[in-house]
């Protein structure tokens, strides 16, 4: 998908954010719908059917979560990316939004071109999301996109959004060795606080959870999953 199909709604309430990233994320050559108000987004995604929103949690008349549930609740958009915009620290914000549906968080004050690389990075999800399946049976291991779900010897297990997200890139292809770079890219998208042991403390829990074997680290590279 081109740039210019890319149809992105941003919503906030501080004309100063919806004028300077509206203006970075146009200059990137996506189409830039705003909305000043959470009631006013959920107008506007029902209408123009936006490939990607970025929502402001607090704001006035309906809140960010509010309206991130009720956009999950429209049938066309179940699957648009939505990020929030939570003011750093604000802990409570990130679980409520993950509750509600979001699909990732940005943390502020950003930097514009930093943003711009992160909504880069969740636009790829759009590729992927089109040519993954969305169930990926591995030997006793099944891991379906669609509902967040793991089953591994017919036992369900519960993973965190982001042990999900690691587990199903590095099974997306057995035995490709995936670099640092690219898991905190593709599973973090860059987000500039996160660091390199936030990977390997997250392959700890999933060997611990679906078993040492299925991953091998690569030294001084990074990680594959072993059929």
């Amino acid at each position: 998908m081109k740039k210019k199909d890319i149809k992105i709604l941003l919503v906030d309430d501080e004309p100063d954010i919806l004028e300077i990233v509206g203006y970075n994320l146009s200059s990137e050559g996506y189409q830039v719908t705003t909305a000043e108000n959470g009631m006013e987004a959920v107008k506007i995604a029902k209408k123009e059917k936006p490939h990607l929103i970025i929502l402001d949690v607090m704001m006035p008349e309906m809140d960010g979560i509010e309206a991130c549930e009720q956009i999950r609740k429209l049938p066309d958009l179940q699957d648009t990316i939505i990020t929030f915009l939570t003011a750093r620290g604000e802990d409570y914000s990130q679980v409520a939004g993950f509750d509600a549906g979001a699909d990732d968080y940005i943390t502020k004050p950003i930097k514009p071109k930093v943003l711009v690389s992160k909504v880069k990075a969740l636009l790829r999800r759009l590729k992927e999301d089109e040519s993954q399946d969305s169930v990926v049976k591995i030997g006793n291991l099944t891991i379906n996109r669609d509902e967040y779900k793991i089953v591994l010897k017919n036992e369900e297990i519960i993973l965190p959004r982001k042990e999900f997200e690691l587990l199903s890139l590095l099974a997306s292809k057995p035995g490709k060795v995936f670099k640092r770079e690219e898991i905190l890219d593709k599973v973090w998208g860059n987000e500039v606080v996160v660091g390199g042991r936030t990977i390997d403390v997250h392959i700890r829990k999933l060997r611990e959870k679906i078993g040492d074997k299925s991953f091998k680290t690569v030294k001084g590279v990074g990680y594959k999953f072993v059929d």
